[in-house]
């Protein structure tokens, strides 16, 4: 059951509770539960190909490291297509099912070439060769197969490519470029006959504001654009049926996401608003017959599903299960009515399963995660910050009555959101005798347009504001002892960790970052142009337009008053989060007298690698007893 709890000030504090629950001794252990946790086998995500369900794309971690498998729905069999090193997460399957598509960067820097695989295995093939190295958000297709696409980026901005395949799919065209914007966008998504490729872009705002531009997937040409001034529209997909343009989007013109419809031919626009319910709703998909809608809601970071008629405009909530639904990829509706998502909670690791489209009871487990040992439960509370804000968070207590040593986890993005996951990182605090928080600061999304743009133009205030509220909540509840309380993150939360240490360094016991950001403008020289493009959204302008903001939000420009020791891991090949401005960071502290450790690591914007990702938590742990 979630619950909330409220504090406010006193002119005199109540006096702390002496600790009954002292930190157990550190477990490093080869079988140690914490890191069996780790290795056990979790299905990232999973789907369908959207013109034939007997062919599937499954991302896991059963070989230990997080790899690419096509999947035969029916014979359940998993065939692996990838074998990097170090890794491989984002891959995308052709509609009708014939190829796997994944961008090939052989270090981990997320930059290279897309490749295509047969869905039987075979040897990959460059679909660009022609094309400089360039980095992506993902490749999409037609629903035909007769079309794809993706957005390049690199020096020259984002560039859409589109490539035509033939009827059966073997030959692809060389790709051309249909649009070009110095602005960040996405890759094209294609109508269902791949007539239309719609795009999503900043271009008219210059901020994390987006439009949909839908544009002639031939000849480039213009059709149609959909914006709301000062609201951001982001587009899900178009219908399923052949020669109909129907857009299923999301506009929070209203101050929440809500779904409406858009036909970029006729220029016809249906919004949706479902006054009723509270939080974001988000589509996920369309029925097969294009005439219902599935609708996901999170509100204060939990999940409901539902059912819209686009017939006579009625919403069926689904009665599901409890905890993290849809992950990554969201959820397919099939033909035969049923609803494939991943599902996962605090105790339960993610796994495939099946709900029934039209009650959202569970029938089955498609694709199960191995047997895991389970963990200690979370709540959601609530606490006020400054300005008047509320803040959600996620609480986990281990065994014994606190004040404890707490971790104040924060997520990275900023445009993220903390759910109820099944994390081993957690846990293996928990095990440890610590407390867990995890906060939805101030620039998190799902709470609203104004709780995620308070930060734009001004990072690093109001999330420390934050991280500050939820550290004052839990020792005013006395829930963590106040000299012992370690802030800790990944990319952003990593950043919002060293930029918690350094404006204010009296209140924590340490900090460990990991593919942190320590200053804006050396990382924007260094990143790749997709994140330089976030980047320029974020603050409203390159580092050279805004140079005070981007001083103020750098945490090498609080170097000085840092107190507590600094426990960085970094990728070498990093282009996120790029490895010289962590360097530089690195000498100062140094300089300046200050504790720091910085462990590299030969990958980029973090690890798949099972056992890498225990080498690292047991350094965090190391380092949490340390201090």
């Amino acid at each position: 059951m979630a619950w909330s709890m409220k504090w406010t000030r006193c002119e005199r504090k109540r006096p702390l509770k002496p600790v009954t629950n002292a930190m157990k001794p550190l477990n490093t252990d080869h079988d140690a539960t914490w890191k069996q946790r780790y290795r056990s086998a979790k299905i990232a995500y999973a789907f369908t190909a959207a013109a034939n369900p007997h062919r599937g794309l499954v991302c896991t971690n059963r070989t230990g490291v997080f790899q690419l498998y096509t999947w035969d729905v029916g014979s359940g069999e998993l065939n692996q297509q990838t074998d990097h090193e170090r890794g491989k997460a984002l891959g995308s399957l052709a509609a009708d099912g014939r190829y796997l598509y994944y961008l090939n960067d052989e270090t981990g820097n997320e930059v290279g070439h897309f490749v295509r695989v047969p869905f039987n295995g075979g040897p990959s093939e460059d679909i660009t060769p022609d094309l400089p190295l360039y980095n992506s958000f993902g490749l999409n297709h037609s629903y035909t197969s007769n079309r794809l696409g993706f957005m390049a980026a690199g020096s020259e901005g984002f560039q859409a490519m589109v490539l035509d395949a033939n009827a059966q799919g073997a030959q692809l065209s060389p790709p051309r470029l249909l649009w070009h914007s110095h602005a960040l966008s996405g890759s094209p998504t294609f109508s269902h006959g791949g007539e239309i490729a719609l795009i999503v872009t900043t271009e008219r705002s210059g901020r994390n504001e987006y439009s949909l531009i839908a544009l002639d997937a031939i000849t480039g040409e213009k059709i149609g654009e959909l914006w709301d001034e000062g609201a951001s529209i982001e587009a899900s997909r178009f219908s399923p049926l052949p020669g109909d343009m129907r857009l299923a989007a999301t506009s929070n013109k209203s101050g929440f996401m809500r779904p409406l419809i858009w036909n970029p031919r006729t220029g016809e626009r249906t919004d949706i608003p479902l006054p009723q319910l509270e939080g974001e709703v988000a589509v996920w998909d369309w029925s097969p017959d294009g005439q219902q809608l599935l609708l996901r809601q999170l509100n204060r970071a939990v999940y409901q599903l539902y059912r819209y008629d686009l017939r006579d405009s009625r919403l069926h909530q689904l009665n599901h299960p409890n905890g993290t639904i849809g992950g990554f990829m969201g959820g397919q509706w099939l033909p035969n009515d049923e609803i494939f998502l991943t599902w996962q909670n605090a105790a339960h690791p993610s796994q495939l399963v099946a709900l029934d489209a039209n009650t959202g009871k569970l029938k089955r487990t498609v694709l199960a995660a191995a047997d895991a040992p389970g963990g200690r439960p979370w709540q959601s509370v609530t606490f006020p910050s400054t300005n008047e804000a509320t803040i959600q968070a996620w609480l986990a207590t281990p065994e014994g009555t606190g004040p404890f040593p707490t971790i104040l986890h924060i997520h990275g993005g900023p445009a993220a959101v903390v759910t109820e996951v099944y994390s081993p990182e957690a846990q293996s605090y928990l095990d440890h005798g610590f407390a867990f928080l995890s906060i939805n600061y101030r620039g998190s999304v799902t709470f609203g347009k104004a709780f995620e743009k308070a930060i734009w133009g001004n990072l690093g205030q109001w999330e420390v504001d934050d991280l500050v509220a939820a550290r004052n909540w839990l020792v005013e509840n006395n829930i963590a002892d106040p000299q012992a309380i370690l802030l800790t993150g990944r990319s952003y939360g990593g950043y919002l960790t060293l930029q918690g240490l350094g404006k204010q360094p009296e209140l924590w016991a340490g900090g460990m970052a990991s593919v942190a950001i320590a200053d804006w403008t050396l990382m924007y020289e260094d990143q790749a142009e997709t994140l330089r493009g976030y980047q320029r959204a974020l603050f409203g302008g390159t580092p050279e337009e805004k140079p005070e903001a981007h001083r103020a939000a750098s945490p090498i420009t609080y170097a000085e008053a840092i107190n507590a020791p600094i426990l960085v891991i970094q990728g070498s090949n990093d282009t996120r989060c790029p490895p010289r401005q962590m360097q530089v960071y690195e000498e100062k502290l140094k300089q300046l007298g200050k504790h720091i450790e910085v462990h590299w690591y030969d990958a980029g914007h973090g690890s798949y690698q099972n056992e890498q990702n225990i080498e690292h938590q047991t350094l965090q742990l190391r380092f949490a007893y340390q201090v």
